[in-house]
């Protein structure tokens, strides 16, 4: 486990989400969604307090295993996210202004899920339960 650190912070965040292309429409063909990793990856030189861990996608959607700081909120890291792929994506990949007729350059939907991923919640109550039983003033939390 691998612990990331700030100003004031020591945290250990996952989240698991998911985006999904505007209408479901299958437009991350073949080759789109390795770009689209590298993408991604590039978003943590400019935002270092978003640290991807596991990215894939399908033809409608993609999957992405990050640790976002505590000082940012999930919703503008997946505003970040969104936009910081979008732009490039349509330079890269010019059929895609075919795909939408709307006038709107967007290929995600507005909407997005989230999940945490961490210690299991047995773990933690175990954890808090014992504080204060030990010596040392710390239970040893065992994973």
């Amino acid at each position: 486990m691998k612990y990331r650190r700030q100003a004031h912070a020591v945290y250990y965040t996952r989240y698991h989400l998911v985006f999904a292309t505007r209408y479901r429409r299958k437009i991350l063909k073949a080759g789109m969604g390795g770009y689209l990793t590298i993408l991604m990856k590039a978003i943590s030189r400019r935002h270092p307090e978003i640290e991807f861990i596991e990215i894939k996608t399908d033809m409608d959607h993609i999957h992405i295993l990050a640790s976002i700081a505590p000082k940012m909120a999930i919703s503008e890291a997946v505003r970040i996210m969104k936009a910081n792929t979008a732009r490039p994506m349509y330079r890269k990949f010019p059929y895609l202004e075919t795909v939408y007729h709307d006038g709107d350059r967007g290929i995600w939907s507005d909407g997005y899920f989230v999940s945490t991923v961490g210690i299991n919640e047995q773990t933690i109550q175990k954890y808090i339960k014992l504080q204060g039983q030990d010596d040392s003033g710390q239970a040893k939390l065992v994973l």
